[in-house]
This record gives structure tokens, C-alpha cells and sequence, in this order.
């Protein structure tokens, strides 16, 4: 009788049946897949993120080139960074023209453009425009020699410097007001740029598509898109924060017995 217990002596010399064969799917058989992946990745990169746009007219010369018989650049535009915060004076943006009548598409229609225009396989059907923001909302606002005056709403005025301008607009243009939630833009070719003085008007947040922050074409004019910078520009809700943050500086100097400059020594 057989210890059950026992290692077993004699092992047969091949398999009992035929190996298995691995299972190897073709590169062409799996491209499909690939491809679907790929052009979900750039849909949701073109819808989300980044997008590419190309400049069709001169109205933002030097800046950016669009006049005729030159090559016109390409440009990228940040999507998100609207998401988190507002818009600042100086950014070139690019915002979304409004639809000429109203729109007839059905919902059918609407999710083809949406994934047609997001590929580039078709042209939007609103027109897209690119400027640079000159006034934020709630401001006033007056072009006189060319040059921009505006009333914050904090009641500071400030005098635009606008190196990016070669050629300044003599005609005058308003006082004007910018509504609430709504921005002023105007091109960098200020004789020629229809804009938010002439034609556009002032551009609600909604319709801002993204900031413009890089040329990427052609390869002679790739790099950083110059972003206006004004004195004494600093914005109402960070000068209050500043104040604040230094009274209380001051105030902790003093507690701890330090020497703040203009004051004497604290005794506390």
C-alpha cells in the first residue's frame, strides 16, 4: 500500500495536451482604439486647456503679425487660468464675437459642431477675436492724443504707458463707463483695430475664451506674448490687503518692542 504521504517518483516527459499559444493582438487591430483615445486626449486638451488660434487681420500689429502678404502667427491660449481667477488689464485675450441672429441648431447639431469645431475639422460658428484688455469693469474711460486715461473704481486715475502701441489713434473717443462684468479691449494697431471704441463693444467674462501667452508660429517669431504693465496699477483688493498686512506689521513691531521707522520704541 502507498504512503499517501509520499513525494511522487516518476514524472511524465511532456505536457498532457498542447501548450496554450499566447494571444497576440495585431498593431493594425488595436490602432483604431489608439486613434479614439488620441482624439478624445486633444478634444479634451482643445476644450479644457490649451488651444491653438490662428491671427487672420493686422488689428494687433506689432504684436502679433495678421497683415496682408505676411505669414500670420499662431498662437496659444490658456483656457483655465480664467477659471481661477479675473481677467487683468493688459493681457491680450481672445473672446468669442457674437452670433450674428439667432441660433437655429438643434441638440443634434450642437454636439456635431461641438466635436467638429473642437477637432478642427470644421470652422467655428462664431467668430473669434483677439485684443488686449485696456478697461475692467465698473472703470471709465477716455482716449485723448492717443493716449488712455481711466478712473478706477476705487476713484484712482491712471495714464496708460503703452509701449506695445507704434502708432497712436488721434481721434478722441469717449468718456465711456464699462458695465459691470464686462471688459474694454482694444487692438495694439490702434488705427486699425475694430474694437471695443469701434464696432465690438465691450466684452462680457463669459465670452472670453482664454489668454493668448506664447507665439508658436512661425519658428522665426515663437516666444513669450508681451503682457501690458502699468504704474501704479495695483488692484484695489491687493492694495487693501497690503494695508492691511502692514498694519499689522506695525502693530506686532510695536507689541514685541522693536523700532519702527518714523515712530518710537515701543514699551509693551
Amino acid at each position: 500500500m502507498e504512503d499517501p504521504n509520499a513525494l511522487q517518483g516518476e514524472w511524465p516527459d511532456r505536457p498532457a495536451g498542447e501548450p496554450p499559444k499566447p494571444h497576440r493582438r495585431g498593431f493594425f487591430r488595436e490602432l483604431p482604439f489608439l486613434i479614439a483615445v488620441a482624439l478624445v486626449l486633444a478634444l479634451l486638451v482643445k476644450t479644457f486647456l490649451v488651444q491653438a488660434f490662428f491671427i487672420p487681420s493686422e488689428s494687433m500689429e506689432p504684436t502679433l503679425h495678421g497683415c496682408d502678404g505676411c505669414r500670420g502667427d499662431r498662437v496659444l491660449v490658456n483656457r483655465l487660468v480664467y477659471r481661477f481667477r479675473d481677467p487683468v488689464r493688459g493681457e491680450v485675450i481672445v473672446f468669442t464675437g457674437r452670433r450674428a441672429g439667432p441660433d437655429t441648431r438643434g441638440v443634434f447639431g450642437k454636439i456635431k459642431d461641438f466635436f467638429t469645431e473642437g477637432l478642427g475639422v470644421s470652422r467655428p460658428s462664431d467668430p473669434d477675436f483677439i485684443k488686449r484688455i485696456i478697461g475692467l469693469p465698473g472703470e471709465s474711460l477716455e482716449v485723448k492724443d492717443g493716449v488712455v486715461h481711466i478712473t478706477r473704481t476705487d476713484g484712482r486715475t491712471l495714464t496708460l504707458d503703452e509701449p506695445y502701441v507704434k502708432v497712436h489713434e488721434t481721434r478722441p473717443f469717449g468718456p465711456a463707463k464699462v458695465p459691470a462684468g464686462e471688459y474694454f479691449v482694444m487692438g495694439d494697431n490702434r488705427t486699425h483695430s475694430g474694437d471695443s471704441r469701434y464696432g465690438l463693444g465691450t466684452i462680457p467674462r463669459h465670452d472670453i475664451v482664454g489668454k493668448a501667452f506664447v507665439k508658436i508660429w512661425p519658428p522665426g517669431r515663437m516666444g513669450r506674448i508681451i503682457q501690458g504693465s502699468y504704474a501704479g496699477d495695483t488692484p484695489a483688493a491687493a492694495g487693501l490687503v497690503a494695508l492691511w498686512l502692514g498694519w499689522g506689521l506695525v502693530g506686532r513691531r510695536r507689541r514685541v518692542g522693536m523700532l519702527v521707522p518714523g515712530g518710537r520704541f515701543g514699551a509693551a
